[in-house]
Parts: structure tokens; sequence; C-alpha cells
């Protein structure tokens, strides 16, 4: 493959790199950052590429949203596109702001009792109180 081409491919389907590129930002952070805040801003990424990814598959050129405005009109199928995903990507939103509430909760507190939102201080301190 010439380097136009996939140039263009990944144009044409320039949603799901954006996704994959936030996916990648968001696990590398999750990975190499030893702050608990930056881990759950991290996870926020993940999320967010999670959700457009969901989208943008869920996504057809042309159709519109699945609600009959006008029972009058005859409605098929095909005019439609599916609203699974849309359904998927609030119910993930939900779930999202709950795990990132509580986890900027848990860092709080572990910031109050530890002094430190490294993570290896953290462990090294609660293995001290420990012994």
């Amino acid at each position: 493959m010439e380097l136009n081409e996939i140039l263009r491919h990944l144009a044409e389907n320039r949603f799901e790199t954006a996704s994959v590129l936030l996916f990648v930002v968001g696990l590398a952070g999750m990975l190499f950052n030893r702050n608990l805040f930056k881990k759950v801003v991290s996870m926020g990424f993940m999320d967010s590429a999670i959700f457009l990814f969901l989208t943008s598959a869920g996504y057809v050129e042309g159709r519109m949203a699945p609600i009959i405005a006008d029972p009058s009109v005859p409605a098929t199928v095909e005019a439609y596109s599916n609203p699974l995903p849309a359904g998927l990507v609030l119910t993930g939103i939900v779930v999202s702001v709950s795990f990132t509430a509580f986890g900027l909760a848990l860092t709080q507190r572990l910031y109050k009792k530890y002094h430190s939102l490294n993570i290896d201080e953290i462990m090294m301190q609660a293995r001290k109180s420990e012994d």
C-alpha cells in the first residue's frame, strides 16, 4: 500500500482514527504516570475514545434519528439509523461520570492521608504503617 492510499483511508475513517489515537493517549497516561490524578484523567480520555468510536460506528450517512414525528408518513427501516450505539454511549457516560467522581474522591482521601499523589510513595507509606 502506498502512503497516499493509507492517508486516504485514514481521512475517510477520521472519527475511528481519532478515537484510536485518543485511546492510545489515555492508555499511555495510565501506564506511564505515577500520579493518581493523572491516571483518573487518562481514564477519562479512554472513556471518551470509546464513546467516539461507538458513535461513529452507529452513524450512517443519510439516515435519520429513529424518531417518528408524523405517524401518517410510512416509515421504512432503511430510513433510520440504529439507536443501540446511542443508548450504549449514554449508559457509558453515566458510568464514566460515576467512576470519575469515585476516583477523584478516592484520590482526595489518599492525598489527605499520605500527603502525596504518587502511587509509589503511597504504597511505601502504607507498607510502613502496616509494620
